[in-house]
C-alpha cells in the first residue's frame, strides 16, 4: 500500500476523494478528533522519554493524514469559506503539537520524507484510525496485506545539516502548492502513436530557416532594479516575461551578457523564494555575491562539504554539482519555488550521478510546486549532438523519458501537423522554442553592452592550500596589529590613527622587500596565484567551449604550466606565448592562435605578452593573477580590445574569496577609475600611490576597526 502522501501526490488536483470522507456538524465527529486525541497521547508519550517504535508509528501515521486531510480541504469545493477556514484552523493546532514532539525527540523528522518506509503497523493503523473517524473505506483497504520487509536503500553520504533541521522543526509539514496546477492534457489521438522525441530534436537541425531560436520577449519600460542596479535593455526584457508569468527557461546567453542577474532578478519578480541554485564548484562565491548585489533585501547560503555552515532560513541556497549527491536527500523536501542550474550543459549525460540528482531534484519540486520557476542557464546546450538537448528539456519538465509533456503536446497537436508532413520540423522548432529557449549573442545586443567591461568572478579556495593562505593572512595581520600597537605608544597625541597606520604598512612593506623570504604581502599573493591556477583554468576551458577562443594571462611561469596541463586534460588545445621564446617562436605561436579553429587557449605572461600583440580574433580575456598596477592590467586586456575588434570585449577577473585577493582587486580598479578621471580633465586628481602599500593599509584599517577603531 502506497503512503498517504504518495496517494495524494498522484491524484490530480480537483479529483474524486478516495474515500468518503463523512464532515460531522460538531467538534466531535469526522477525522480531526481522531487525530487530535492521536497527538495528544503522542506528546504526553515524548514528554517521558524518546519515542518508542509505537508512539513513532502512530507519530508517522497522524502526520500524513494531517497532511491528507488538509490538502482535500482545501480542494472540497463544497465547504464554504468560513468552513474551510476553521477546518485548516483546527489541523493547523495539530501540526503545531507534533512540531512540539519533533522539537523533543528530532529522529521523528526522517518519517515525515517522501521516501520514509510504511510498515504494516503503519498501514493498519491509519486503517483504524480512517474507521474510527466514520471514513468510508474501499474493499481494498478494509484488509491489510503483508509484505515481505524490504530494506530500504541508504545512502551513506547523505546528511541533513543542522540548520535544515531546525528549519523542519520550525514548519515540518510542507504542504504541496495546488495554487497553479497546470492544465490537464487534452485527449491526445492525432499524435498518439507517433514517436515524437526524435524528430523535436531533428526540427532543430532541419526547421530553422535562418531564424534564432529565440522566443519573443516583451518590451520594458524600466531597467531598474530592487538594488539600485541598472539592467541591460535585454536583460530586462527576460525578467518581463517571468514577470508576465513564463515559468521555464533554458536560457542559452552567450558569457558576458548576465545570466546570473537574469535569473536572480526572475526569482525576485516572481517571488520564488525559496531558490536551489546548482552551480560548478569555481563560481559558487561569485553567485552568493551576485545575490546581495541584485536582490539586496534576500539572503543567500552556500553549501560547502556536509553542510554544517549553511543557514538553511536563507532565500537562496547555492550547492555545487559535486557534492549534490550526499545533499539530494534533504533538498528534495525542503520546498524550494524555484530551481536553477547554472551550466547546465554539465547535465547532458543523463546516466551520471549529477544529471540523475538534478532531474530528480527537478521533479520533487515540480510535484509540490506545480508552478516553479525553472531555469538552465549555458551557453552552449549542445556540445556533442543534438541529443544533448534531452537532460535539460527534461529538467524543464517539457518531456519525459519516452515523450513530451502535456504543455508540449498540446502545442504540437494545435499544429495540425504530423512529422511526416513537410512544414512540422519548423512548427515543432517554434514551438519548442516558445515553451523558454532564450539565445542572444553580444553582437546582437551590441548597444546594450559597453565594448569593454571587467567582470569579476570570485572562486573559493576551499582546500588545504586555501586554509593555509587565511592562515597566513591572520598571521600578517597579527604582526601589523602588533606593530600598530607598538607606535601608538610611542607616537605624539597629535598622531593620526591614519598616519600611524600608513607608517606601520610602510615599515611592513620595505622590510618585505628587504628580506625577500619569509611570509609578506608578496608571497602570499603568489601563493593565492597557485591556488587559484586550476580553479581559473576550469573556469577558461567553460568558456571557451561556450563562446571560442580565449586569452589567459597569468603573472607566473608555475601558473602558466599548471593551467596548460589542466587545458590538455580537457581536451583543449592550447599556444603558449612566454618571456623566453625568440620573436619568431613567439610570432608561429600567435599565428596558430589567429588561424587555427582548433586552438581554443592562448596562455600568457602578464609580462610578456602585455604589450605588442593583437589576439583581437578572441573577445574574452581570463586574467588568472592580479597585476600590481592598473596600467598592466589594461595593456594585457588591450590585446584583444584594439580596432578591428568586432564584438564586445570581456575580461574575467579570478578573485581568491575572502583574501586580501578581493582588496587588491578592489585597490586596480580605483587606479583605473583614477586614471580615467585624469584623462577627462577632472580637478583635483591624486598621485598614484603604491597598491601593495596600499593593501597592506586596507588589512590594516581593517583590524583596527574591527577592534572598535581605538587609536
Amino acid at each position: 500500500m502506497a503512503s498517504t502522501g504518495q496517494q495524494q501526490r498522484q491524484r490530480p488536483a480537483g479529483s474524486s476523494r478516495p474515500h468518503n470522507r463523512r464532515r460531522g456538524h460538531g467538534d466531535d465527529q469526522g477525522i480531526i478528533p481522531v487525530l487530535a486525541r492521536t497527538a495528544r497521547e503522542i506528546e504526553a508519550a515524548v514528554q517521558k522519554a524518546p519515542l518508542k517504535p509505537a508512539n513513532r508509528t502512530r507519530f508517522q501515521v497522524t502526520a500524513l493524514l494531517i497532511r491528507e486531510e488538509r490538502a482535500r480541504v482545501k480542494a472540497d469545493t463544497e465547504l464554504t469559506e468560513a468552513e474551510r477556514a476553521e477546518t485548516l484552523k483546527r489541523l493547523d493546532g495539530l501540526a503545531g503539537i507534533l512540531a512540539k514532539t519533533a522539537a523533543r525527540d528530532t529522529s521523528v523528522i526522517t518519517l515525515l520524507g517522501d521516501e520514509a518506509p510504511v510498515s504494516d503497523a503503519a498501514r493498519e493503523l491509519r486503517r483504524r484510525l480512517l474507521l474510527d473517524a466514520g471514513v468510508e473505506l474501499p474493499p481494498e483497504e478494509l484488509i491489510i496485506t503483508k509484505e515481505k520487509p524490504q530494506q530500504a536503500p541508504v545512502d551513506q553520504k547523505q546528511v541533513v545539516p543542522v540548520s535544515v533541521r531546525q528549519r523542519q522543526m520550525a514548519n515540518p509539514f510542507l504542504e504541496p502548492d495546488f495554487s497553479a496546477v497546470p492544465p490537464k492534457a487534452q485527449p491526445v489521438r492525432r499524435l498518439a502513436n507517433w514517436e515524437l522525441l526524435g524528430p523535436l530534436f531533428r526540427s532543430f537541425e532541419m526547421g530553422a530557416g535562418g531564424q534564432a531560436a529565440s522566443m519573443d520577449l516583451p518590451d520594458v519600460a524600466t531597467t531598474a532594479t530592487p538594488g539600485g542596479m541598472t539592467l541591460m535593455r535585454h536583460q530586462a526584457r527576460f525578467v518581463e516575461a517571468v514577470r508576465e508569468g513564463h515559468r521555464t527557461f533554458l536560457l542559452a546567453d552567450e558569457p558576458g551578457l548576465g545570466k546570473t542577474a537574469q535569473s536572480l532578478l526572475a526569482a525576485s519578480v516572481s517571488a520564488s523564494y525559496p531558490l536551489l541554485v546548482v552551480v560548478p564548484n569555481v563560481v559558487k562565491a561569485n553567485w552568493e555575491r551576485e545575490v546581495a548585489l541584485w536582490t539586496p533585501r534576500r539572503t543567500a547560503t552556500v553549501v560547502h562539504g556536509d553542510g554544517d555552515d549553511i543557514d538553511a532560513f536563507s532565500d537562496v541556497v547555492i550547492v555545487n554539482y559535486e557534492i549534490l549527491d550526499r545533499h539530494v536527500g534533504w533538498l528534495s523536501r525542503f520546498g524550494f519555488k524555484g530551481m536553477v542550474v547554472d551550466e547546465a550543459h554539465f547535465i547532458k549525460n543523463r546516466d551520471s550521478q549529477r544529471s540523475r540528482n538534478v532531474l530528480a531534484l527537478s521533479q520533487s519540486i515540480r510535484q509540490l510546486q506545480p508552478n516553479a520557476l525553472f531555469m538552465a542557464l549555458t551557453g552552449t546546450p549542445l556540445i556533442n549532438s543534438i541529443d544533448d538537448f534531452k537532460a535539460i528539456w527534461q529538467f524543464l519538465g517539457w518531456i519525459d523519458e519516452t515523450k513530451p509533456m502535456p504543455v508540449l503536446m498540446n502545442r504540437l497537436e494545435e499544429i495540425g501537423l504530423t512529422p511526416a508532413d513537410p512544414g512540422f520540423f519548423a512548427e515543432a522548432r517554434q514551438a519548442v522554442i516558445d515553451l523558454g529557449i532564450v539565445r542572444r549573442k553580444k553582437v546582437d545586443v551590441a548597444a546594450d553592452i559597453p565594448a569593454r567591461r571587467i567582470a569579476d568572478m570570485p572562486v573559493e579556495l576551499d582546500d588545504e592550500a586555501g586554509r593555509s593562505i587565511r592562515e597566513a593572512e591572520r598571521a600578517l595581520t597579527a604582526r601589523l596589529l602588533e606593530r600598530y600597537r607598538r607606535r601608538v605608544e610611542h607616537s605624539k597625541p597629535e598622531t593620526t590613527r591614519e598616519q600611524i597606520i600608513r607608517a606601520v604598512a610602510h615599515e611592513e612593506l620595505e622590510e618585505s622587500k628587504a628580506a625577500g623570504n619569509g611570509e609578506n604581502v608578496f608571497s602570499m599573493v603568489r601563493r593565492i596565484g597557485q591556488a587559484k591556477a586550476i580553479l581559473a583554468a576550469d573556469f577558461t576551458a567553460q568558456l571557451a567551449r561556450n563562446v571560442g577562443k580565449v586569452v589567459f594571462f597569468a603573472k607566473h611561469i608555475d601558473v602558466m604550466d599548471a593551467a596548460e596541463a589542466h587545458f590538455a586534460k580537457s581536451g583543449l588545445q592550447t599556444i603558449s606565448v612566454r618571456g623566453d621564446q625568440t620573436s619568431s617562436a613567439r610570432q608561429k605561436q600567435i599565428d596558430a592562435f589567429v588561424n587555427d579553429p582548433d586552438v581554443s587557449v592562448a596562455v600568457c605572461s602578464l609580462t610578456a605578452a602585455g604589450v605588442g600583440l593583437n589576439l583581437q580574433v578572441a573577445s574574452n580575456v581570463v586574467l588568472a593573477e592580479l597585476s600590481w598596477t592598473s596600467a598592466e592590467q589594461t595593456q594585457a586586456i588591450d590585446r584583444v580590445h584594439r580596432i578591428g575588434q568586432e564584438e564586445p570585449v570581456t575580461a574575467w577577473r579570478i578573485l581568491a574569496a575572502h583574501t586580501i585577493d578581493t582588496k587588491i582587486a578592489e585597490l586596480i580598479g580605483s587606479k583605473e577609475g583614477l586614471a580615467a578621471r585624469a584623462l577627462e580633465g577632472a580637478q583635483d586628481v591624486e598621485a598614484e600611490s603604491n597598491v601593495q602599500l596600499d593593501t597592506l593599509v586596507q588589512l590594516l584599517t581593517d583590524a583596527v576597526e574591527a577592534r572598535g577603531g581605538r587609536r
